[in-house]
């Protein structure tokens, strides 16, 4: 069996996807997603700006075959010839009397002086990643190429280096970090070894773009995992087996202060009462309604409902859109501010405060706090007065916060879109996202297809609306 560096990067992230991604039914599998093409591309633009700014002078193996062992050796040969700087080199193991055979490709390998078997220079390892943070998972691979590179040239290399955006570099301490893979490397071996399907735990934020999402969700549901219910995080989840919670109906009719006694009495009284909500389907009371809150109570005889589309890899906010809303009339008119290319982000800006300036009056109703985060961005870009700014963000108004500070919900995310589903809204194109948008304004702005901005203006729309949905059902709620 191949153990590979992909395979670790997705073992530290999901024992449970290096394990499908090895044992699964490829038919299971989703088809990748658009967002995940899109972040694929962006990191091949980031290695190539990395070699260009870094490392223009590198040379690439010459393989006589396509098989990786032709491909290590070909690499090890330029190791031997002691080229300075070598790209997409392969690093293969194969140990004596082990089924495991370990391939490591690190973007550049690295000449140094020192010593080794090719003589008085040796090599480190470079990895290059898309994110910003000098994530974990990132650590292990970048000491994986290490371990394999000591032991192919006969000498453990310093540190590893890995270059994450923009272009910085940072270092792995191998003191700290061998000792991990090693561990790693034993327990991934052995899950693999042993055919033993580890279990399902959901986790939004990393389950979102994996391929077995649909396969592993499908089986969380018929077991009532317990990952479905917010507020259990993995510690918690441990915690609660510990106790014999292991399904919602259970968790739903436990006691919080025997729980409290485990994982303190507010958290949970927040999961017991999460769970009641989920098994009986309705939503609950959490506390009375915030003081600094009364808004909410009431309707207002203009409202703006506001929500944004971003794109991330520009630092670019390309659509600023509001709904306004008369009750006097009950009329609502939908207003999208769009940046047909990025230097048309003041332009909208600037139009999107003649909106909000013409009802000075009107509280503006958003979900999450980027809304107001992006105001102070774009104010502080365009240098819109600090007065100016601060009398903007007084009159708004966070339904999020609202929600996860009055109300316990049946569902498994608070996200906007969940919420406003279950209330019985539904967004004109099933099943798209954020994520989707930031695809389709690339499209955009690649091919000029105005169809791709009809179907971002279509989905602003719809968020905009569920917010104005939710804080209808708010308003009768909490009354």
């Amino acid at each position: 069996m191949l153990i590979t560096d992909v395979l670790l990067l997705d073992y530290k992230r999901c024992s449970r996807r290096s394990f499908l991604n090895v044992h699964g039914d490829i038919t299971q599998r989703n088809p990748e997603r658009d967002f995940l093409l899109k972040l694929r591309h962006e990191n091949q633009l980031h290695v190539a700006s990395v070699l260009e700014t870094f490392y223009p002078h590198y040379q690439k193996p010459n393989p006589t075959g396509p098989s990786w062992r032709e491909k290590a050796e070909a690499t090890e040969t330029l190791m031997q010839q002691g080229v300075n700087c070598i790209y997409q080199g392969i690093l293969l193991l194969s140990e004596k009397d082990s089924p495991y055979d370990y391939l490591g490709k690190p973007h550049l390998l690295i000449k140094q002086p020192g010593q080794s078997k090719f003589g008085d220079w040796s090599y480190y390892p470079i990895s290059i990643h898309l994110g910003r943070r000098p994530k974990p998972e990132y650590k292990i691979v970048a000491t994986f190429y290490a371990y394999l590179l000591g032991i192919l040239q006969d000498t453990l290399p310093p540190n590893p280096v890995m270059v994450l955006r923009p272009q910085k570099h940072y270092e792995v301490d191998l003191i700290q970090w061998l000792p991990r893979l090693q561990s790693t490397l034993e327990q991934c071996v052995i899950m693999l070894g042993n055919g033993q399907e580890p279990e399902v735990f959901i986790s939004r934020q990393r389950c979102n773009l994996c391929n077995w999402y649909d396969h592993c969700y499908a089986i969380a549901q018929s077991q009532q995992h317990l990952s479905l219910v917010p507020g259990v995080t993995p510690s918690r989840y441990h915690s609660l087996q510990q106790m014999g919670l292991i399904t919602v109906e259970l968790l739903a009719e436990a006691s919080p202060s025997s729980m409290g006694e485990v994982m303190g009495k507010e958290i949970g009284t927040q999961l017991q009462q999460q769970a009641q909500a989920i098994v009986e389907n309705r939503a609950i009371h959490r506390t009375l309604i915030p003081r600094h809150r009364p808004e909410i109570l009431f309707n207002h005889p203009v409202e703006l409902y506001f929500d944004i589309e971003a794109e991330p890899e520009r630092n670019l906010d390309y659509l600023l859109g509001v709904v306004v809303v008369n009750r006097l009339t009950q009329e609502q008119t939908f207003y999208p501010f769009l940046a047909e290319t990025p230097e048309d982000e003041e332009k909208v800006w600037q139009q999107f405060l003649h909106l909000v300036n013409t009802y000075e009056n009107a509280p503006i109703f958003h979900f999450s706090e980027y809304e107001v985060e992006t105001i102070k961005r774009l104010g502080n870009l365009y240098q819109t007065p600090p007065k100016q700014i601060e009398g903007l963000i007084s009159r708004f108004i966070d339904l999020h916060r609202c929600v996860i500070t009055c109300v316990i919900f049946p569902v498994e995310s608070y996200s906007l879109k969940s919420l406003a589903n279950w209330l019985g809204f539904h967004w004109r194109d099933p099943g798209m996202g954020g994520d989707q948008c930031v695809c389709w304004y690339d499209q955009w702005l690649k091919t000029g297809n105005r169809t791709f901005l009809a179907s971002i203006l279509r989905y602003n729309e719809d968020d905009c609306l569920a917010t104005l949905h939710l804080k209808n059902w708010l308003v009768e709620f909490l009354r």
